[in-house]
């Protein structure tokens, strides 16, 4: 009987991308093995793309949100200044011309973590003196890293604080990644993401609460992750290709693992590239 040439394509092509997928696995899991904030660009976009195309059937097919939120006015970011107070259409904490920081994240994105957390305290104390502002650009493409789709509701649950709380978004990021669970486990439910905003003082708990349970943002944030996966970034010839995506100046931070970990880098990269 002669062999059906399509479907032989088509199996080859899903065994290799089987064995990709186990490739990032295993890479995944010597990684967690050195260092358990492990950061590996390659690995990064590698996930990227591997969830990108998992998932792109419904991104790139996102719905047309129908409520968008009114302080995530940077091209879908939010931005945080002087004594964390955030930016929003009726106030503009930081008036000096310093660095600004633009990241794009996603609270699954373990990599994300892995800068978030040795670099923290810094940016936070950066921020809160007026010294750097930052942009967090929230998106969600790891859905299928947890079974109770961690990073869609935590995308959700942050611009819902960002919402009804702005100035407390700062700490409610850096909450979330404090709390990220292990990949393939369940992530923080939503009572328990509503208590994560009580903890960190956010105001309007009802509506934030509200927010969350209704999941009321998940469809700007689909959307938003539509527009920007793997597009140029405000033509600076950079695509949003892997997160952490972090940009001063039209510039990109990069580095090895231990490198991308190291607050005192950090700081000296953001000021060679302001200054520069």
């Amino acid at each position: 009987m002669a062999q059906n040439p399509g479907r032989d394509t088509r199996s080859a092509q899903r065994d290799a991308a089987r064995a990709k997928a186990r490739e990032i696995r295993e890479a995944h899991k010597k990684s967690e093995a050195r260092r358990r904030y492990g950061f590996i660009a390659g690995i990064t976009a590698a996930v990227l793309i591997l969830g990108g195309l998992i998932g792109f059937a419904v991104v790139s097919n996102a719905p047309t949100p129908s409520v968008s939120p009114t302080n995530m006015i940077f091209e879908g970011g939010i931005k945080v200044g002087k004594d964390l107070k955030a930016f929003t259409p009726d106030v503009k904490p930081t008036t000096e011309d310093v660095p600004n920081i633009q990241i794009f994240l996603d609270y699954q994105c373990p990599f994300c973590q892995a800068f978030d957390i040795p670099n923290g305290a810094l940016i936070e104390s950066k921020v809160a003196a007026g010294d750097w502002t930052i942009e967090y650009h929230p998106i969600s493409f790891l859905d299928g890293q947890s079974p109770n789709a961690f990073s869609s509701r935590a995308a959700n649950a942050a611009v819902c604080v960002a919402e009804y709380s702005p100035n407390s978004f700062m700490k409610f990021n850096n909450v979330l990644f404090a709390n990220q669970p292990v990949e393939g486990t369940a992530g923080p439910e939503n009572d328990a993401l509503v208590a994560y905003a009580q903890q960190i003082g956010a105001t309007d708990l009802a509506k934030i609460e509200k927010c969350v349970n209704d999941k009321t943002f998940t469809d700007w944030v689909t959307a938003t992750t539509s527009k920007h996966l793997g597009a140029e970034w405000q033509n600076t010839g950079l695509k949003v290709d892997s997160t952490p995506f972090i940009v001063v100046k039209d510039q990109r931070y990069s580095g090895t693992t231990e490198e991308m970990a190291n607050p005192a880098r950090f700081e000296q990269w953001v000021a060679s590239v302001w200054n520069g």
